[in-house]
Parts: structure tokens; C-alpha cells; sequence
């Protein structure tokens, strides 16, 4: 066990991250938002808060969270933002972005992404949303345990190549980051000092957490033709003493670059904006047109048959709550996904989700 969470992959096992960042730019104090699981990172990524919730609370999964997010703040704000799914979108954890309204803000990656790119029609704000499963025909491309690690290289590799060969290059800041650390080992301790809960929501009894302290450190790697090669973003200069870059970063510099009204929480308000590491004057004309091709790194294929983890337990959750079969309380009695594998679970979400989108 100790030689798995003190291991890592050599630069050359991550041919298209290595690539990335001797091009561009990586930041080397970037923190999650809370010392907690997959969806409470992944919810402070779009609203600089997880309400309260440290773990993957099932209820909250299907119920909806309730706060605004930095989609909302970006329209009403006069821009466009653009939802770019291989599987239904754990965005829809979010109560309100399952409004008929932001139907048209979802794409398929797979026959959309590629064509926005080339005809320049990308929205203002766009996150692209990985694979969550592997299956025997459509692997995982998320870097989760038992997925092939080279397959998350193709993704990366295919999204920043579509990119590149867009008219609207000069325009792009792709930002590419790990929600949470996956419990490997970090030499660097996250930091307790200065760090104010997003919106005095505490987690309850026995916990007490109120959200002052945040997560083991992630990567985090920025990609623009503004960025000088090989640079390296340290911690931020503000906008207070405290401040650190984390996943609320991403809501605060949006804020900044397109002048939004208002903050979404007293923690995005905190947090450090990394729009400082586009510094050049002109965009460079010599960023690389393709990335090297990555190298199948496991040696068996994913099975079918496998049972469910616990965040693809989270999937099922969504797709239930998104079918609209059951009532709230038969589909957190139920377990349905306890008791399924992969490949059902894969076939339940698709239906779920292509039923959603089509009322």
C-alpha cells in the first residue's frame, strides 16, 4: 500500500501533461476547496461552495444543490457559457441547470465539440466533461482507479488539438485541474490560516467542519497562447493576505476577466485569480499544432461485469432523479445502484439522461 500512495507516473508515461506544461504554464499551489470528496470539490468548481456538504450526500445528489452558480452569473451577465458532455454531466447536480431554460447549454462532445471548435462558434465559458465509466467499448477517460490513464491523455490531447486549430485560438484560456488529490501523498500541507467559510453553512453534528482549512494540493495546468513557455505559477499576490488558488479560483477569475457583477460567495472573493499568468503583449505563433500520441499503458481490458464506485454509484443517483420514475424518498430507499454493474449502468444513465433532455 505505502509503495501505491507514494508512486507516481514519469513525465514520459504523461507524454501530452508533459508536453502541456514545457509549453505552457503549470501552477504548483493550487488546493482543493475542502479536505473532502469528488462532488463537493467538483461543486465549489461552479459555485465556490459545496452548501454545507462534505461527502457525496445522496439526498443533496438527487434533490438538486440549490446555490448559483458561475453559469447563471456568466448569462446574466450577457455571455454564453456551454456544457460539453461524454455522459450525462455531474453538473446537473445542480437543481437549477436542470431547467428546461439551459437544455440548448448542453452539447455532445463527440459530435459537437470539434465542429464548435472549427467554426468558432465555442460559448464564452465552456467545461468539458469527462468519461466516468469504462466499459469494453467506451473507456474511462476521467484518471480514476482501474482507468487507463492513457486514455485521459487522449481526451486532454483531442480537446487542447480542437482548440489549437480553432479560428478563436487567440481567444482561449484552457484550464485543465483534478478535482480532489484521490488520497495519494503530498509533501506539502494544505493550508489553515485566513480561510473564510464560503457562506457560514457548517456541516452538522458530528463534524463541525466550517469549511476554514482547505485540501491536499492538485494539479493544475493553464494553456494559452498569451502564456511565455514554462512558466510557473506560484501563490497568488491577493486579493487578501491569506489568499491561495483553489477551485473557487475559477469563479473569481471569471468575475474578473468578463466583469460580472458580483461574486458568488465570500470564498471566490477570497480566492486568488490566476489571470496574472497571461503576460505576454502578443500571442505566441509558436504553440504546438498536435501533442504526442500517449501509449496504452494498461494491459487488460475493463470488465463489463464489475461492480459500481461509489462516485458511479453518484451517476445513477443523478440519472434517477433526472428519469423521473420515482419519488424523491423510493429513489434514496431503493439502492438501485448497489446492485448493478458497469455495463447496466451504463444503459440506465444513457436512457435516463436521453429522456431528460427530450421532455
Amino acid at each position: 500500500m505505502s509503495e501505491e500512495v507514494m508512486n507516481g507516473f514519469k513525465p514520459d508515461s504523461v507524454p501530452v501533461y508533459k508536453e502541456l506544461v514545457s509549453e505552457f504554464a503549470v501552477c504548483d499551489r493550487w488546493f482543493t476547496s475542502t479536505p473532502g470528496l469528488t462532488q463537493p470539490n467538483r461543486v465549489f468548481v461552479h459555485s465556490a461552495t459545496s452548501y454545507g456538504v462534505v461527502g457525496n450526500m445522496d439526498q443533496m445528489l438527487v434533490t438538486g444543490y440549490p446555490q448559483k452558480t458561475i453559469f447563471e452569473s456568466v448569462e446574466e451577465n450577457g455571455f454564453s457559457f456551454g456544457i460539453y458532455y461524454q455522459y450525462p454531466p455531474p453538473t446537473l447536480f445542480f437543481r437549477n441547470l436542470r431547467k428546461l431554460k439551459y437544455r440548448d447549454n448542453f452539447h455532445k462532445f463527440d459530435s459537437e465539440f470539434k465542429r464548435h471548435c472549427e467554426e468558432g462558434k465555442l460559448p464564452n465559458y465552456v467545461v468539458v466533461e469527462n468519461r466516468y465509466i469504462d466499459t469494453k467499448v467506451t473507456l474511462g477517460n476521467d484518471d480514476h482507479p482501474r482507468h487507463d490513464v492513457s486514455e485521459g491523455q487522449k481526451f486532454v490531447k483531442q480537446v487542447y488539438e480542437a482548440l489549437r486549430s480553432s479560428p478563436q485560438w487567440n481567444e482561449i484560456l484552457f484550464v485543465i485541474v483534478y478535482d480532489e488529490h484521490g488520497g495519494f501523498y503530498d509533501h506539502v500541507p494544505p493550508p489553515t490560516t485566513g480561510i473564510p467559510s464560503p457562506d457560514g453553512i457548517p456541516v452538522p453534528e458530528p463534524y463541525n467542519f466550517h469549511f476554514d482549512r482547505l485540501g491536499v494540493r492538485v494539479p493544475a495546468m493553464f494553456i494559452s497562447p498569451w502564456i511565455d513557455r514554462g512558466t510557473v505559477l506560484h501563490g497568488p499576490s491577493g486579493p487578501y493576505p491569506t489568499s491561495q488558488f483553489e477551485h473557487s479560483s475559477i469563479p473569481a477569475t471569471l468575475k474578473k476577466i468578463f466583469n460580472l457583477k458580483e461574486f458568488l460567495t465570500n470564498r471566490d472573493a477570497w480566492a486568488g485569480t490566476f489571470d496574472v499568468v497571461l503576460t505576454r503583449t502578443s500571442p505566441r505563433t509558436d504553440c504546438p499544432v498536435t501533442l504526442p500520441e500517449p501509449v496504452k499503458m494498461r494491459e487488460t481490458d475493463p470488465d463489463d461485469e464489475n461492480k459500481l464506485s461509489d462516485y458511479q454509484k453518484d451517476m445513477v443517483l443523478l440519472a434517477q432523479a433526472l428519469k423521473g420514475d420515482d419519488k424523491e424518498e423510493d429513489i434514496l430507499l431503493n439502492k438501485l445502484a448497489d446492485n448493478m454493474t458497469v455495463i447496466e449502468a451504463v444503459n440506465y444513465i444513457e436512457e435516463a439522461f436521453k429522456k431528460f433532455m427530450d421532455e
